[in-house]
């Protein structure tokens, strides 16, 4: 069945305008009136709803049963990605909602080569929000998970976060999967460089401010595979798959 996000209200019984792109959605892949869609606005659990009217732009639906389903993982991890070259970004957020990521955090970090600011942030922001969602409606998540405003390493850094922080370097000499089989679940915050790494500097400002380094084994893996690899060692490890 599809699935759509509507960030509106929500309720058994409601007959709703779906947002125009939802409606543009539900007429390209031509959707007729009477079909069953799924719908989510993030705030738990799915309804299940029946189009009324189909145009090019605009498409109606009535809400019929509500279904309390969760897909997310027993713990919270945020992606604190520093920002990568070209489209890497879009795989990793992606990626990343499928596996559980609960949140992204967006970094400017030394040896990142692309720098954001202004209205290039924020459309970027924007663009990353877009393939949240998308990644939600594919996967069966029916909560959205947060996407912060990019912020400077040594800035955000300094922040006091009740998550434990885990910093992923090829020098730390425990790994992170083996770390996690000793530790019960637990709310994560882990950190991944750009494609140069976080400089020594970041990484001792890191570890002074309380992250725990750790390692993803005896290779070394590209900024775009390693919080994808770190996602699904904890959900070995912790559950969640």
């Amino acid at each position: 069945m599809p699935r759509f996000y509507c960030p509106q209200p929500l309720a058994i019984g409601l007959t709703i305008d779906l947002p125009e792109a939802v409606a543009h959605h539900v007429h390209v892949v031509r959707l007729a009136p009477g079909e069953a869609v799924t719908l989510f606005n993030g705030d738990g659990g799915e309804y299940t709803a029946v189009l009324q009217t189909v145009e090019k732009r605009r498409a109606s639906a009535e809400i019929k049963a509500h279904t309390a389903r969760e897909a997310e993982l027993p713990y919270a991890v945020t992606v604190a990605q520093a920002l990568p070259e070209a489209s890497k970004m879009d795989w990793i957020i992606e990626k990343a909602v499928e596996l559980g990521a609960a949140a992204f955090q967006p970094l400017a970090a030394r040896r990142c080569v692309v720098r954001l600011s202004g209205d290039r942030a924020e459309k970027k922001l924007a663009h990353w929000q877009g393939v949240i969602i998308s990644a939600c409606e594919q996967s069966g998540r029916n909560r959205v998970p947060q996407l912060a405003p990019v912020d400077e390493f040594k800035d955000w850094i300094a922040q006091q976060d009740l998550h434990r922080r885990v910093i992923l370097t090829p020098r730390a000499t425990q790994s992170l999967a083996d770390w996690a089989r000793h530790q019960p679940p637990q709310a994560l915050t882990i950190m991944v460089g750009p494609e140069g790494g976080f400089s020594d500097d970041e990484e001792n400002l890191a570890v002074a401010q309380g992250a725990l380094p750790l390692s993803m084994g005896p290779r070394i893996l590209r900024t775009e595979t390693a919080a994808l690899a770190a996602l699904a060692a904890l959900n070995a490890s912790w559950g969640g798959m």
